[in-house]
């Protein structure tokens, strides 16, 4: 299906007006804080809504309303637990970021167990976050396409290059932000169809909350107790804690941006606030999904929905009128984009901070920093490019269980940032060693077992803690460059 010529324009002026937006923002860069971290000056607010911006992809715009579509209100409990793992965050990782002048997470790490467990946890996140972005910009491609009419590969190098471009020359202040400017246009596109879809069924509102309310669909708590059901209150509460402490405590995509906040006092802010933001979110998009159940039992579609993420797609495309068209697909690429950017960015930074700045020692001038991250965001936004063309050739399982792995390794993360916090005796040996073997159990229990994967983090960074502790009682003394210190101890 073929977009009109007045959408197409709307969609290329977005594009191009946020790539020239990011190079405008990203001018007078002058060294490695200003590119790496828009010169730790970013306000709150800002830096605020480019998390919430960063954690909202294509996926999530399209398959959340598709949830409430299918089932009910259910998936708010998830929200409810990000909100309190971001009050855990808040209280007892973000003072270590702060104790120091870092440039990642993972400078943390080396400062309480040395280089190598840094280096490991810093490869850890570069690696599943390509695999993982990579598959996003091809889930992307596959709504553009079916929503524009877009061959494929072209959908893909549509989405990656123009996110590359401003990425490239402007920088961490770029992204944050275009966050900004994406936040408003995917939450202004999608309460536009909103609008416009509550207007077209016959009763309005009242018909759309009564026709939801009496088929469950605003149905929102689930007391099951249940391991293997990711959408009961305790998996919500407290699997969604735990998965928010590893995806935004332990996490570089996330932590960047606290390095970028005037103080710590911002960046706490900042990330509660976000976390209220985030439950509304996902209040407005569950309501949106209400309501395109209410209008196609109004107006049944001549074609049945074969799955529930591309019934909001369709009605975007052949409900709203021309021009509203292309403001929508401009929202469902700055979802896309929003991710993108902060994945290539992260993904540049950690590997030029991590492990070319050791390698080059006094070579790694500020500027040529700038010059090697600028290059290898351009090699992410490659692999991205790669990973999303190779994934037509992946069936959905491989697709869902690289995308799970990306999900539980945050936890390993998590475990040994627990190993450095509250584990005095525990040195990089023992790090290394729990490291490794939660990964590989946690290898297990993603692809050999039914749990449900809002337990991910939990229980692998539980199982990191507790083999790091007790490989520390077989390592004779702690091997990190500052013996048993815990993390942010001078």
């Amino acid at each position: 299906m073929a977009i009109s010529l007045l959408d197409t324009l709307v969609l290329v002026v977005y594009l191009s007006g946020v790539v020239a937006f990011g190079l405008w923002v990203g001018r007078g860069q002058k060294g490695a804080s200003d590119y790496m971290l828009g010169g730790r000056d970013l306000p709150w607010w800002a830096i605020l809504l480019s998390i919430v911006a960063t954690e909202t992809s294509t996926v999530t715009f399209l398959s959340i309303p598709g949830f409430a579509w299918s089932r009910d209100f259910t998936w708010i409990q998830l929200g409810v637990g990000f909100l309190v793992g971001r009050l855990l965050v808040v209280a007892v990782l973000l003072p270590h970021y702060f104790s120091g002048e870092f440039f990642t997470a993972y400078d943390v790490l080396h400062r309480r167990f040395g280089g190598t467990m840094a280096q490991a946890a810093s490869l850890l996140f570069v690696v599943t976050r390509s695999l993982a972005d990579g598959l996003r910009l091809f889930l992307t491609a596959i709504v553009v396409q079916e929503m524009s009419g877009l061959a494929l590969p072209w959908a893909i190098g549509i989405v990656g290059l123009a996110t590359v471009a401003y990425t490239f020359f402007g920088g961490m202040k770029a992204v944050v932000w275009t966050d900004v400017i994406q936040f408003v246009i995917y939450v202004g596109g999608a309460a536009a169809a909103l609008v416009l879809l509550v207007s077209r069924l016959p009763g309005g509102l009242g018909e759309m909350l009564a026709v939801g309310s009496a088929a469950g669909h605003l149905h929102a708590i689930d007391l099951t107790f249940s391991f293997t059901e990711p959408y009961v209150l305790w998996a919500g509460l407290v699997g969604g804690a735990f998965l928010t402490l590893g995806s935004h405590g332990a996490d570089q995509l996330m932590v960047q941006r606290y390095l970028c906040a005037r103080s710590q006092t911002d960046a706490a802010r900042a990330l509660t606030v976000s976390g209220f933001v985030v439950l509304l979110q996902f209040a407005f998009f569950l309501l949106i999904g209400v309501g395109l159940y209410a209008f196609y039992q109004a107006f049944p579609p001549v074609l049945p929905f074969d799955r529930p993420d591309r019934v909001f797609a369709r009605f975007i495309v052949e409900e709203l009128p021309s021009g509203l068209v292309g403001l929508v697909l401009g929202a469902v690429f700055a979802a896309a984009m929003s991710t993108l950017s902060s994945s290539l960015n992260s993904s540049a930074t950690a590997l030029a901070n991590d492990f070319y700045r050791p390698l080059a020692g006094p070579a790694a001038t500020p500027g040529r920093l700038v010059g090697v991250t600028r290059s290898l965001t351009v090699f992410f936004g490659l692999v991205q490019v790669a990973v999303a063309l190779g994934g037509r050739f992946l069936g959905d399982t491989v697709v869902e269980n690289v995308l799970k792995v990306a999900g539980f390794t945050t936890g390993i993360t998590l475990g040994v940032f627990f190993l450095g916090i509250f584990a005095r005796r525990v040195g990089q040996h023992a790090a290394l060693v729990g490291f490794l073997l939660g990964l590989s159990v946690m290898s297990v229990v993603a692809f050999a077992t039914p749990l449900a994967w809002p337990w991910y983090t939990l229980v692998g960074s539980a199982v990191t803690f507790v083999l790091g502790w007790g490989a520390s009682l077989l390592v004779a003394g702690p091997s990190g460059p500052h013996g048993g210190d815990p993390v942010g101890v001078e």
